[in-house]
């Protein structure tokens, strides 16, 4: 469900058990949408999270470290200025509103107390943080707004947001519910809940509701005035809620329990940080994968030219023999003499008449001259254009092997070694990165154990190389699909005897981390890892490389 108002209490409910009295001691901004406040009450350490990131916003307690900027970025830099060794006070919130108010105390120079405030807002991609004084002027902000109802800028007094919804807060009963309900409508009661009551989120009504995507205008008031019964007894509550995923794991649901002091925080820190974790992972490949499919258009058109010139070229032996044949008959013609066509007596043809057409506007003797240099300029095109497709073709078979790697990625990780490869391999015509270069050389295969025996298998380009040549041994047998992208697999032998049975079992095993994993009798080359060769200079790959001795499986 979403982080609405009565998520947001139930969280605010447990900051105030906790951490009301709590000094700050460390604050970071670890990105543009995250602050983190290092406290520290009763002999307790906490950090305490602030995201705005619109799809995730939201705050709580977290036991997650997040990688911070060698230097602390302005906002970050104010913040420390106005709130370190400053003492949380209060947390306050606004009936359901997705905002609160966290009240900070502190000692100026002249041992007087001083009163900062921060303003929270939660609200997808209106959310901020507000750093105010004691008389709610703004300091600063995260975010700066500017714009005809809304100004978060220094200087400016802070309200909180104005909301034309309703307040379930201030409803007495279900018959006064229904006076706020239109059930002319014919739309769905969670919609309608979410469109006019403050703080009440459509995934709440259906977690909790079970006629919530319900047209409201089928409901009768009974049906209503339950879910109101229900609602209200949620918010009522608060205190003794907790939080639990869905069935389908993809969302969570609030409930009433038993529970320990922190469990919403918890549980909230758990799940977003799973899915952070998950957008970050996303959102990296689906850039890679832009930035491949880019590539890979580039070069497929380049091919097709390629190969229009190529077709241009296939009649390369005609113009010359057009060049020969008009030399060899000019003693017929006069030389000024001006024609369309000439014919022949083709003799590497049997003899046979072949028709020559001319340019009228030059003489005889001028169109055979164009003939040899219309065949000495194909030629050399030929040339060049033939190396110009090998050298396309193994581009494009490198850009497919790293489009490859990107699909079957599994986790950050492996994202970021195909990222620093990417760069290194000067694809974008990018500098090589060296510290990306020695972070990527410390990335290890992956290590399965099938029957007693240890494999090894690349996850992406770079590590199929660091595999086969720096950590297999020599006596190792290697494995790939024949002819088609796929990960370097490695039986490590240890001194056992290699059996049949494990032979085929590695072979499939290449097989399933393969771009052929969904065919059938597909080829596999293995070797000793001796016999493996890679030519000097040359990219890392999926595979292709020169085998001196090889066997070969199908699966």
């Amino acid at each position: 469900m979403a982080f609405d108002g009565i998520v947001l209490n139930c969280v605010v409910n447990e900051l105030n058990s906790e951490i009301i009295g709590a000094k700050v001691n460390k604050i970071f901004e670890p990105s543009r949408s995250d602050i983190i406040f290092g406290l520290y009450n009763h002999g307790k350490s906490y950090s305490f999270l602030i995201n705005i990131q619109p799809e995730i916003a939201r705050f709580h307690l977290t036991t997650y470290n997040k990688p911070n900027p060698l230097q602390a970025p302005n906002f970050c830099m104010l913040l420390r200025k106005h709130l370190m060794n400053a003492k949380i006070v209060a947390i306050n919130t606004f009936d359901l509103e997705r905002v609160i108010e966290i009240v900070f105390e502190s000692y100026n120079e002249l041992k007087d107390i001083v009163v900062k405030k921060i303003f929270v807002e939660t609200m997808a991609s209106h959310s901020n943080v507000i750093l105010t004084n004691s008389q709610n002027t703004i300091i600063d902000a995260l975010r700066h707004v500017s714009n005809n109802s809304l100004e978060i800028i220094p200087a400016r007094q802070y309200k909180i947001p104005s909301n034309k919804k309703h307040s379930i807060l201030k409803i007495k009963n279900g018959s006064e519910f229904l006076k706020y309900i239109p059930k002319e409508a014919l739309v769905s009661f969670d919609k309608v809940l979410s469109e006019n009551f403050i703080g009440i989120s459509r995934s709440f009504c259906q977690n909790l509701l079970p006629n919530a995507t319900t047209p409201v205008n089928i409901l009768s008031d009974i049906e209503i005035i339950n879910a109101f019964n229900l609602i209200k007894n949620i918010i009522n509550n608060i205190p003794n809620l907790s939080l639990k995923l869905t069935k389908d794991k993809k969302d969570y649901m609030i409930f009433p329990c038993e529970k320990n002091a922190l469990d919403v925080n918890f549980f909230l820190d758990n799940y977003y940080h799973n899915k952070e974790i998950e957008n970050n992972f996303l959102n990296k490949k689906k850039q890679l994968l832009g930035i491949i499919s880019s590539q890979l258009k580039k070069y497929l058109k380049r091919l097709e030219n390629i190969n229009l010139k190529l077709k241009e070229c296939e009649n390369i032996e005609k113009y010359r023999i057009y060049g020969e044949l008009i030399t060899a008959n000019l003693f017929r013609y006069k030389p000024h003499l001006i024609l369309n066509e000439i014919i022949v007596q083709n003799y590497y043809d049997n003899q046979k008449e072949i028709c020559i057409p001319l340019d009228k506007r030059f003489s005889i003797s001028k169109n055979a001259e164009k003939y040899f240099k219309k065949y000495n300029k194909l030629k050399n095109t030929l040339k060049v254009v033939t190396i110009q497709k090998r050298e396309t073709e193994i581009e494009l078979e490198y850009i497919q092997s790293i489009l490859f790697s990107i699909e079957n990625s599994s986790d950050i990780d492996d994202l970021e070694g195909i990222s620093s490869e990417i760069n290194e391999s000067g694809l974008l015509n990018t500098k090589k990165n060296e510290k990306n270069k020695k972070s990527e050389s410390q990335s290890f295969p992956i290590e399965f154990n099938i029957d007693g025996y240890t494999v090894l298998v690349g996850k992406n380009n770079k590590q199929n190389d660091f595999l086969t040549f720096k950590i297999a041994n020599r006596q190792d047998i290697w494995f790939h699909v024949q002819n088609t992208q796929g990960c370097h697999v490695v039986l490590k032998s240890n001194g056992k005897p290699i059996t049949e049975k494990i032979i085929l079992k590695c072979a499939n095993f290449a097989v399933q981390n393969s771009k052929a994993k969904n065919s059938t009798n597909v080829p596999v080359d293995y070797c000793p890892v001796k016999n493996v060769k890679k030519p000097s200079g040359s990219k890392p790959r999926h595979g292709n490389l020169s085998k001196l001795q090889n066997n070969n499986h199908k699966q």
